[in-house]
């Protein structure tokens, strides 16, 4: 075990153990690249795969190092605002309250109101040094539970390690992934050095930025008495329901239409969306004025109900909550990371940038060689779907895969769904081991 601020001599040169110039090297290579390939959009009539359809109708082309994610997106919700339209009041949005916040916060700064995209350039330049940021955090949180679970030297090793997997540098410039991998390491933390208002801060902040980090309050109940279960949880749940009632208090239909949009999704990405006959992304309806929209299913309905999803992975969860033996720090961290697999496994949809959040629960609970060896080949799987063959093996006409590309689409979700039930089993297989349980009060 070791404390904060405890100093131990890990024999490695200063180079690798200042934190100082990893996050310099960390921060000023993804500056780098930003500005090298700068993002910017501008309207065409030309038929091509990243062709995009911006919110407000136009067709637009992304390019940059942007180019294929969802900042093109944001911008284009943002841009409301200019009409005096807000999310919740005006419009559904699919997303907590965190992130429309942020993404209004930088387009106010930026706004010129002449209805073009000139103000792109600088909306995503913005968004992009706030997420490089985050992730600077990300990579500090992770640095510091790697040292607490398994010495400085393996903590040292896992930064190093997370700051050179290529996908948490895409997913920067993609989306808003790298602000849900804040607060649940940043939850974690707090459960793992036994501050549980901290971690049930984090895991609020979570929940108000994409629902599911909740989930990290089933660690609390299996592995905290039922008594710091309960105040953690009412903290947490609290927090989040005030927020969500304040959405529904702008407005009740497009609130509650914001909430309920992401479980009226059709399945898409996963062995229920093979199933299912569904072979898009998460598609939602365009139309966010119209808060009717929001239950609209874009695609088939399930073949399998949800329902029956849940009762056979709910099963599964109690089973291992059941015979989890583990009890210590580390098996909060393995618990923690089973039960977003098992969340991940069951859910109808796969979206690629949960593996940014999924990648640094591999590292702890794996710090060796066979988990950076999941780490990157899931990375190479996830690509050869997204962005790859949804880019270029989509027939147009038709917006399914061409004979030729459905069965390499139907045998990479595959792999991704064995892979990730492999990480499930050698997860439980770990939490199998009996250790010690030591009491909060004890954590240091």
């Amino acid at each position: 075990m070791y404390s904060k601020g405890e100093m131990v001599q890990t024999g490695l040169p200063s180079l690798l153990t200042s934190r100082m110039i990893l996050v310099f090297l960390f921060v000023t290579f993804r500056v780098m690249a930003l500005f090298a390939h700068q993002p910017y959009l501008t309207t065409t009539t030309e038929a091509a795969s990243y062709d995009l359809l911006e919110p407000d109708g136009s067709n637009i082309r992304e390019q940059g190092l942007t180019s294929t994610g969802d900042f093109w997106y944001y911008y284009g919700l943002a841009r409301w605002s200019d009409q005096g339209l807000l999310p919740y009041r005006d419009y559904w949005y699919e997303f907590p309250p965190v992130f429309p916040t942020l993404s209004l916060t930088i387009y106010s700064l930026i706004s010129d109101r002449d209805q073009s995209y000139s103000s792109y350039n600088v909306y995503a330049n913005l968004l992009a040094m706030v997420m490089i940021l985050v992730d600077a955090l990300n990579l500090l949180l992770l640095r510091r539970l790697g040292t607490r679970l398994h010495g400085p030297m393996t903590g040292i090793a896992l930064s190093w390690m997370y700051a050179l997997i290529p996908i948490s540098f895409l997913h920067v410039f993609w989306n808003f992934e790298p602000l849900v991998v804040f607060t649940v390491l940043l939850s974690l933390t707090g459960f793992v050095e036994g501050r549980d208002m901290r971690g049930a801060l984090g895991a609020a902040l979570g929940a108000c930025t994409k629902l599911f980090p909740l989930i990290l309050l089933a660690p609390v109940w299996r592995m905290r008495t039922p008594a710091q279960a309960i105040r953690t949880s009412v903290i947490a749940v609290g927090i989040t329901a005030v927020a969500f009632i304040g959405m529904i208090a702008l407005n009740r239909e497009f609130g509650m239409g914001s909430l309920m949009v992401q479980f009226n999704k059709a399945s898409y990405q996963t062995i229920w969306a093979v199933i299912d006959g569904n072979q898009a992304t998460g598609l939602l309806d365009p139309d966010h004025r119209d808060p009717a929209a929001a239950y609209q299913l874009q695609g088939n309905p399930s073949v399998v109900p949800w329902w029956l999803r849940g009762i056979v992975f709910g099963g599964i969860g109690l089973w291992v909550y059941f015979r989890t033996r583990r009890r210590d720090e580390m098996g909060f961290v393995l618990f923690t990371t089973i039960t977003v697999v098992i969340f991940f496994l069951w859910s109808q949809g796969w979206s690629p940038q949960w593996q940014v959040t999924l990648f640094p629960l591999i590292l702890l609970c794996m710090p060796n060689g066979r988990g950076v060896l999941f780490c990157v080949t899931l990375s190479i799987v996830g690509l050869a779907e997204f962005p790859l063959l949804f880019s270029y093996g989509i027939d147009r006409s038709t917006g399914m895969f061409s004979p030729q590309t459905f069965p390499l689409w139907v045998a990479l979700v595959s792999l991704r769904t064995l892979m990730l039930a492999g990480l499930a089993f050698e997860l439980y297989r770990r939490l199998r081991v009996s250790t010690p349980r030591k009491p909060v009060s004890e954590v240091a």
